[in-house]
């Protein structure tokens, strides 16, 4: 069976999912297929379509409908029916808290991109409270499958001799080429803007604090006249959100706040902040503020450079461990706790081929001639937000030339490879497995191709 479908559409998707397309079928509802006691209807399996269509063009890819795609949501929402009665068996829950955390996690993500509560309860004609009542039951429902589905692939491992069989099965020329691959480490630093502009933006927070705090004057309309943030035009209000989605400054100073307090002038990444805390529920707070950002115009760039020139001496010439320095100085929050050490975001692995380095890292690299060489200090653009421009020295720790897969160097890599084939195969033949302790009955005629794969 194909299972492209199957996980696909997240909770996310339905609340952007296309309403237009339900609201125009026109064709007369039906029961599809039955699974013990509960049923599909072809609206449902319209959706799923529809939500995986939107999906796709958001991400650039254009998908046609086809009867393919129809029926391979069918039977991933079969499969997920299955998946249910499998974690009913064996007990398995989520609890209302889990739901609760990662539905108001999901809805502030949404709240955010809409740009206020009031935005996104115009968006979809519903309130945030509709908006959980008519969506909570749907994603404890998907909260369990994964749970299910990740017990059973956690339960999966693979030998040695499963991994040399894996191997020597691949023929000849589809001996998979293992890429030009770096590791590398890196102390980064962020410099610090003039010491005016600086001065100048703390100056006008403190003047606002002092308005609403002494003068009386109202937070919200200081707030849209002045403040720099995204959330300016609706006052600085940040509905509802855990606490630790917050940057650290932000979330101390507001919740040592009573309700209806206001901070003092408070510096964050992002600039200078007056905050007024809302409420409080458990570790959710809700927020109004002010920021002030620092002109990032003129940077002490100069500053940051002979601060990473002496941190290079102090590993090169001193002895200085790279790992500890990392810790001590970097400024860049993804590597510091790790010594420095950069990780792939999409393998979470050590290792980078080569051409998939971001230009500016690719470019130091390309001048590492030895592991352990150390760059001069670059210039490159951080992910972090409200930073424009960072400095950083890098340490090349790994260099593998590209060469065809083999055994003895690349064993884990080739190790991974035959354990997600050996999921996928085992995956199939436990749903396969658990399709036949469940009534599953199919209302519609199904193409050749489905009824040959059950």
């Amino acid at each position: 069976m194909t299972k492209q479908l199957s996980g696909v559409i997240l909770l996310f998707l339905l609340f952007i999912s296309n309403t237009a397309f339900s609201q125009n079928v026109k064709l007369a509802d039906k029961v599809v297929a039955i699974i013990n006691d509960r049923i599909i209807l072809k609206s449902g399996v319209d959706k799923e379509v529809a939500d995986f269509m939107t999906q796709s063009q958001l991400q650039g890819r254009e998908i046609e409908f086809s009867e393919k795609l129809w029926f391979d949501a069918l039977e991933s929402m079969i499969d997920n029916e299955v998946l249910l009665e499998k974690a009913r068996r064996d007990s398995i829950v989520v609890t209302d808290e889990q739901v609760n955390r990662q539905m108001d996690q999901r809805i502030n993500q949404l709240v955010r991109q809409a740009g206020s509560e009031q935005a996104l309860e115009e968006t979809f004609g519903k309130s945030l409270i509709q908006l959980r009542a008519d969506f909570r039951e749907d994603f404890r429902e998907q909260l369990v499958t994964q749970r299910v589905r990740r017990e059973k692939i956690m339960s999966i491992n693979i030998t040695r001799p499963e991994v040399q069989e894996f191997f020597d099965s691949i023929t000849g020329d589809s001996i998979p080429v293992i890429p030009e691959m770096v590791a590398v480490s890196q102390i980064a630093v962020i410099p610090e803007p003039l010491e005016d502009a600086k001065q100048e933006a703390f100056e006008l927070a403190s003047n606002l604090r002092d308005s609403i705090v002494v003068h009386g004057k109202n937070f919200e309309e200081l707030a849209r006249k002045y403040s720099d943030g995204p959330s300016a035009p609706n006052g600085g209000l940040l509905p509802m959100m855990p606490i630790n989605d917050l940057v650290s400054p932000y979330s101390a100073a507001a919740t040592a706040l009573e309700p209806g307090e206001i901070s003092q002038v408070v510096e964050t990444t992002f600039g200078f902040h007056v905050i007024r805390l809302n409420k409080r529920v458990g570790d959710n707070i809700e927020t109004n503020h002010i920021l002030i950002q620092v002109d990032n115009s003129e940077l002490d760039e100069q500053a940051a450079i002979d601060k990473l020139n002496a941190i290079r001496d102090s590993v090169l010439i001193h002895d200085k461990s790279f790992r500890d320095m990392a810790r001590k100085y970097s400024e860049d929050s993804f590597s510091k706790s790790t010594g420095g050490r950069v990780f792939n975001p999409q393998t979470r692995e050590r290792l980078f081929p080569i051409n998939s380095l971001d230009p500016s890292m690719y470019r130091i690299v390309l001048l590492l001639e030895e592991e352990g060489q150390i760059s001069e200090p670059r210039s490159y653009n951080p992910p972090n937000p409200g930073q424009s421009i960072a400095y950083r020295i890098v340490r090349l720790d790994e260099h593998i030339e590209e060469h065809e897969a083999n055994m003895k160097d690349d064993y884990e890599r080739i190790k991974d490879i035959a354990l997600q084939d050996k999921q996928i195969r085992v995956m199939d033949e436990w749903m396969d497995s658990l399709r036949e302790e469940v009534y599953i009955e199919y209302k519609i005629k199904r193409p050749e191709q489905f009824t040959q794969s059950k």
